[in-house]
C-alpha cells in the first residue's frame, strides 16, 4: 500500500526543497575537505601529486555524470521524476559512506566516478520542481530550490569542518551518507508523483513551446560556459586556505567557514535573483552578475589574510549564484512539461562538461603555476562570459 500523501504540487515542492537541503548538506559535509583527507589519511604530501589528485577527484564526477545524466533524464520522463530523485539520494548514501572506508587514492577516485554515474540529486530535483510548479511560479520554485541548495551547503560545510577537525575525515563521510539517507527517506514518504495526463493533441501554445526547443542549444552552451567558469577555482579553495593559514591543522575549520560564507551568499542570490528572473531578462541578470563576480575574483587571488578573502568570496558567490539558476529558469520556460526530464538531463550534461573541463584545466594551471593563478584566470573567465551571453542571446534571436 502506498504510504505517500495525496498529490499536492506545493507539498511536493516544499518537500523537495527540504530533501535537497539535507542532500547538499550531506555532499558538503565531507567532499570539500577531500584535499585534506588525501594528505592526512591517504598519505599524499608531494605538492604536484596532490594537485594532480585533487584535479582528478574533481573531474571524476562530471566525467561520468555528463554521460549518465541524459539517460536518467529520459528515464525521468518515462518512469517519473520522483523515482529518479529516490535513485539519486539512495545511491549517494551508499557511495559517500564507502568513501569513508577508502584506503588509497585510486579507490577514492573510483567511488567519486560512481558518484557521478548514479547520483545527481540536483538535476532530479530541478526536473521534479519544474514539472510540479505552475508556469507562473517556476522562477520562485527554482529560485527557492537554489536557496535550499546553498543553505544546505552552508550547514554541511560549517558542521562538516568541525566534525572533520574533531573526529576525523572518515567520520565526516559516514555522516554524509546518513544525511543522504535521510533525504531519500523524506522524498519516499513525503512526495507523490502527479497523475500522468492522457495524451492529447498539442495545443497552439504547446506547439509554440516545442518550436522554442530550437533555442535549447544556445542556452545549453551558456550553461556549459557558466559552469566552466564557476568551477574553475572551486577545487583549489581548500589549498588556498591552507596556504594562508600556514598549516594543515585547523585548515578544515577555516575552509568550512569560508564555504559557509559563500553558501549564505548563494542562498541570498537564489532568493533574490530567482524572483527577479520572473520579471527581468535572464541575460541581463547574467551579464551584470558576470561582471561583478569577475572583479571580486581578483582580490581572492591576491589575499594574504582571511578578512579580504572572506569579503571577496562572499561577494563573488552572490554574483555567481545569479548565473546558473536564471538560465535554468529560462530553459524551463521554453521546454514543454513532458520533455523537461530529458532537457534537464542534457542541461546537467552541459553543466558537467563545463565542470570537468574546469577541473582539468584548473589542475594544469595550478600545477604549472600556483593555486593563486587559478583565481586570477577565473576573474578573466567571468568577464569573458559577458560577450558569450551576448552571442548566445543573438543566436536565440532575442
Amino acid at each position: 500500500m502506498d504510504s505517500s500523501p495525496p498529490y499536492s504540487w506545493r507539498r511536493n515542492v516544499l518537500t523537495v526543497w527540504l530533501s535537497q537541503f539535507l542532500s547538499i548538506a550531506g555532499f558538503s559535509f565531507a567532499i570539500p575537505f577531500a584535499p585534506f583527507f588525501m594528505q592526512e589519511d591517504l598519505g599524499i604530501h608531494d605538492p604536484v601529486k596532490l594537485r594532480l589528485c585533487v584535479s582528478l577527484f574533481s573531474a571524476a564526477v562530471p566525467l561520468t555524470m555528463a554521460f549518465f545524466a541524459p539517460i536518467w533524464g529520459a528515464a525521468a520522463d518515462r518512469y517519473g521524476r520522483r523515482m529518479m530523485l529516490l535513485r539519486a539520494n539512495f545511491a549517494a548514501w551508499v557511495v559517500l559512506t564507502l568513501m569513508g572506508f577508502s584506503r588509497n587514492i585510486e579507490m577514492l577516485i573510483l567511488l567519486r566516478a560512481l558518484q557521478g554515474a548514479f547520483t545527481g540529486t540536483m538535476t532530479a530535483a530541478q526536473a521534479m520542481v519544474a514539472a510540479d510548479a505552475p508556469e507562473e511560479r517556476s522562477g520562485r520554485a527554482l529560485g527557492g530550490l537554489t536557496a535550499a541548495v546553498f543553505s544546505g551547503g552552508l550547514a554541511g560545510v560549517a558542521l562538516g569542518g568541525v566534525c572533520a577537525e574533531w573526529f576525523g575525515y572518515r567520520a565526516a563521510f559516514m555522516i554524509s551518507g546518513a544525511l543522504l539517507l535521510a533525504a531519500g527517506l523524506l522524498v519516499l514518504f513525503g512526495t507523490r508523483e502527479p497523475a500522468r495526463p492522457a495524451p492529447v493533441q498539442a495545443s497552439a501554445d504547446e506547439s509554440e513551446q516545442a518550436s522554442g526547443l530550437r533555442g535549447l542549444w544556445p542556452i545549453l552552451g551558456l550553461i556549459l560556459a557558466i559552469n566552466f567558469v564557476r568551477s574553475f577555482d572551486s577545487a583549489w579553495v581548500p589549498l588556498l586556505v591552507q596556504e594562508i593559514h600556514g598549516k594543515l591543522e585547523g585548515a578544515s575549520l577555516w575552509t568550512g567557514l569560508l564555504a559557509a560564507a559563500g553558501a549564505v551568499a548563494g542562498m541570498l542570490a537564489g532568493i533574490v535573483l530567482g524572483n527577479l528572473a520572473d520579471r527581468v531578462s535572464p541575460p541581463r541578470i547574467g551579464k551584470v552578475s558576470s561582471l561583478f563576480a569577475g572583479l571580486l575574483m581578483i582580490p581572492q587571488g591576491l589575499a594574504h589574510g582571511f578578512p579580504l578573502l572572506f569579503a571577496a568570496r562572499f561577494g563573488s558567490m552572490f554574483c555567481a549564484g545569479g548565473l546558473d539558476p536564471v538560465f535554468q529558469i529560462w530553459l524551463s520556460k521554453i521546454t514543454p512539461a513532458h520533455k523537461r526530464g530529458a532537457v534537464f538531463g542534457w542541461a546537467s550534461s552541459a553543466r558537467c562538461i563545463g565542470w570537468m573541463l574546469a577541473a582539468l584545466s584548473g589542475g594544469v594551471v595550478a600545477a604549472w603555476f600556483d593555486v593563486r593563478t587559478t583565481f586570477l584566470i577565473g576573474a578573466a573567465l567571468y568577464l569573458l562570459l559577458i560577450p558569450a551571453i551576448v552571442v548566445g542571446v543573438r543566436a536565440l534571436g532575442r
